[in-house]
C-alpha cells in the first residue's frame, strides 16, 4: 500500500480526527478515571502523528501498513505511560516512542544477524531508555542507561551499535538546490592506492580528453581514495561543486569507454 493512498490497514486516512490540546487533556484526564472509550479516542486521534513518523521509513522498501501497525504500537504505549502532570506535549513524548517502536521491528528483520546475548543487552538498554524518557522527560545519557542495568558503559553502547540497521550508500545525506550528496560520497577507498585503472589503456584514453581540473578530482577521488570533501579543500571550492564536476566527469569520459 503507498503511502500517498488514502486507505492505510483499512484506515481511511482523509477522514483522520484531528485533537486540540484541551480535547487531549479532557481525554486523557478521562481515561485515567477508568474511561476506556477515551483511550480509543486518543489512539484515533493521534493516527496522523503515526502518518507523519512513517514517511521517514518509506525509502526502505517496507510495507506501509505494516509500518502503521507497528508505529500505532508505539502510540498506543506512548498513550499509556503519558503522564500530564510533566507538562510536555504529546507529540513531543509519543514521537520517540513511534520511532522507538519501528527501529526496532526493523532490527528484527534485518537479514544481518546479531548474537542473542547482544540483542538482549539492546532490547534492555532501549526499555530501560523509554522508561528514563518517561521519569525524566529528557533523552538519557548512555551512562544513565548503563547504571539502571548495571551493566559498563562500553558493553551498552557496543550491543546498540550491533542492532543498528545498514544504510545505503546512496541514501542521500545533503541538498544545496542541486545534485544530493550521497553516504558514499562521505566514503574515503584507503585500498585503493596501486593506480591499477591507470594501466587500462580506454580509461587512461579517456582521462586525457578531460579538462586539468577534472582529471585532479578524479584522480584524487579514485586513485587516492579521498572523500568529496578532503578533494574540496585540497582545490579550494566546495564539496557540492566537486560532486557536480566529479559527475559530469564521469558521463564525459563514458563517451570514450
Amino acid at each position: 500500500m503507498m503511502l500517498n493512498k488514502v486507505e492505510i490497514c483499512g484506515v481511511n486516512t482523509s477522514k483522520l480526527p484531528l485533537l486540540t490540546s484541551e480535547e487531549m487533556r479532557q481525554l486523557f484526564e478521562a481515561m485515567q478515571r477508568g474511561e476506556p472509550e477515551a483511550r480509543e479516542k486518543l489512539i484515533k486521534g493521534n493516527l496522523r502523528l503515526v502518518l507523519s513518523v512513517i514517511q521517514r521509513f518509506t525509502n526502505r522498501g517496507e510495507n506501509v501498513d505494516d509500518l502503521f501497525q507497528v508505529g500505532c504500537i508505539g502510540l498506543m504505549k506512548a498513550i499509556d505511560n503519558f503522564d500530564l502532570s510533566q507538562n510536555v506535549k504529546f507529540s513531543t513524548y509519543a514521537v520517540p516512542m513511534i520511532i522507538g517502536e519501528i527501529r526496532r521491528y526493523l532490527r528484527d528483520n534485518n537479514p544481518i544477524r546479531v548474537s542473542r546475548s547482544l540483542r538482549d543487552i539492546a532490547y534492555k538498554a532501549l526499555q530501560v531508555r523509554d522508561a528514563l524518557v518517561n521519569k525524566l522527560a529528557r533523552e538519557p545519557s548512555v551512562a544513565e542507561i548503563a547504571r539502571e542495568i548495571n551493566l559498563p558503559q562500553e558493553e551498552v553502547i557496543f550491543a546498540l551499535d550491533a542492532i543498528q540497521e545498514p544504510v545505503s550508500l546512496f541514501e542521500p545525506i545533503y541538498h544545496d538546490g542541486g545534485d544530493p550528496i550521497y553516504v558514499m560520497d562521505q566514503i574515503g577507498d584507503e585500498k585503493n592506492q596501486d593506480g591499477s585503472w591507470l594501466e587500462n589503456i580506454a580509461i587512461r584514453e579517456a582521462m586525457n580528453k578531460l579538462n586539468p581540473r577534472e582529471r585532479l578530482i578524479l584522480s584524487l577521488r579514485f586513485f587516492e581514495g579521498k572523500t568529496q570533501m578532503e578533494v574540496a579543500d585540497e582545490i579550494g571550492i566546495s564539496q557540492a561543486q566537486v560532486s557536480r564536476l566529479e559527475k559530469a566527469a564521469l558521463q564525459h569520459m563514458r563517451k570514450y569507454i
